[in-house]
């Protein structure tokens, strides 16, 4: 037979006190299913009023249990991993800004080969985009025309008007 998880009144009290100084709608909601079941619920009737499955209902009360409230305040949901902070991203691109400063061509993949030896292992071409789009850079690239160049029939006209000395 499963095990009936009982929830004390001190440890409801406890749950209640974090619900008043909780701001994370996650943690919120995991906090409910804990005073849900202090007040008796079945996991049943917990995952109907929280459109919960009864297996998340079930594993959120057993953590709370066996490894107590500060485990479940924890938000678990970790992503958006950054390899650097923005200060050492910053020190990684300095060398490139001013090549770019002086005119110089500077391409993504020097600057991935930086920061990959920076940061110890590779990545993907996508994240070093997302890097130099955090700091502001840009592709820009040299025109393959000037704007005002004349057409080739207007070349041509000047090239029969100069002279040409034969000797």
């Amino acid at each position: 037979m499963p095990v009936k998880y009982e929830i004390t009144s001190e440890q409801q009290a406890e749950i209640e006190a974090a619900r008043k100084k909780n701001r994370n709608k996650k943690i919120e909601a995991k906090l409910r299913i804990l005073s849900l079941r202090a007040e008796g619920k079945t996991l049943k009737e917990i995952s109907e009023i929280t459109e919960y499955h009864f297996t998340n209902v079930s594993k959120i009360i057993s953590q709370f249990i066996h490894r107590g409230l500060s485990y479940v305040l924890q938000c678990h949901y970790l992503g958006n991993h950054r390899n650097m902070t923005y200060e050492q991203e910053e020190a990684v691109l300095a060398p490139y800004l001013e090549k770019a400063g002086k005119g110089e061509i500077v391409s993504v993949a020097e600057i991935a080969q930086a920061y990959q030896t920076a940061v110890g292992h590779t990545i993907s071409p996508t994240q070093i985009y997302a890097v130099l789009k955090r700091h502001g850079w840009r592709k820009v690239m040299p025109r393959s025309r000037h704007p005002r160049k004349a057409n080739e029939e207007a070349i041509e006209a000047s090239k029969k008007l100069t002279l040409k000395f034969r000797n």
